[in-house]
C-alpha cells in the first residue's frame, strides 16, 4: 500500500522555518558593507545598499548614496519588506500552531507584498546605478543575491500559504489515508 500526497503537518514547521531563512537573507542585505555592487577588479570601487568607496589598499573614500532619492527609496523599500516580513512571520507561527487557516492567507497576502515591494527595490538598485555612477565593468555581489534569495522565498511561501487552506484537513492529521491500490 502506497500513501499519496505530502506529509502536511510538516508544513507547520517548514513553512515558519523558510521564512525565518528569508527574514536572515534580508537582513544580511540590508547590513551588507562589502557592497552590492563591485568593479571588474574589485580593487578599485564598490558600493553597497547605503555608500560607495573608492580607492586603493588602504586608503579608501567613501561617501553616501543616501544623498540619492533612488538610493532612499531602495532602502525604505527593503526596511519596509523587511519589517512585513517579520509581521508575516509572527502571524505564520500562530497560524501554523494553531492551524488557524484563516490567517494563512493573510500571510500570503503579506508576503505577496514583500515580494512586489522587494523586486521594485531589486530592479531600481542597478538602473540606477548604471545610470548615474557607472564607470565600467561591475558586477552584483553575494549580498545583493542574497536580497533576491529573500524575495524568491517569500514569493514561494506565499503561493504555498495561500494554497494550504485548501488542505486543512490533512494540516490537522484529520484526513483520511489515501491508497493508490487496495485489495479485496
Amino acid at each position: 500500500m502506497f500513501r499519496c500526497g505530502i506529509a502536511y503537518p510538516r508544513c507547520r514547521w517548514i513553512m515558519p522555518l523558510l521564512l525565518v531563512f528569508a527574514i536572515i537573507f534580508d537582513i544580511i542585505a540590508i547590513a551588507a558593507q562589502s557592497g552590492w555592487v563591485e568593479d571588474e577588479d574589485a580593487r578599485s570601487h564598490y558600493a553597497s545598499m547605503w555608500e560607495q568607496c573608492r580607492g586603493r589598499n588602504d586608503q579608501w573614500y567613501c561617501s553616501t548614496l543616501m544623498e540619492f532619492s533612488w538610493a532612499q527609496a531602495v532602502a525604505a523599500l527593503m526596511i519596509i519588506g523587511l519589517l512585513i516580513l517579520i509581521v508575516a512571520f509572527i502571524i505564520a507561527v500562530l497560524a501554523m500552531c494553531q492551524i488557524n487557516i484563516g490567517l494563512m492567507p493573510v500571510t500570503g497576502g503579506l508576503l505577496l507584498i514583500v515580494v512586489v515591494l522587494q523586486i521594485i527595490a531589486l530592479i531600481i538598485y542597478p538602473v540606477k546605478f548604471n545610470e548615474e555612477i557607472f564607470e565600467g565593468q561591475y558586477y552584483y555581489t553575494w549580498a545583493y543575491g542574497f536580497a533576491w534569495g529573500a524575495t524568491i522565498l517569500c514569493f514561494g511561501c506565499s503561493i504555498l500559504f495561500c494554497c494550504l487552506p485548501n488542505y486543512e484537513e490533512h494540516l490537522s492529521g484529520e484526513a483520511k489515508v489515501k491508497y493508490i491500490f487496495t485489495s479485496s
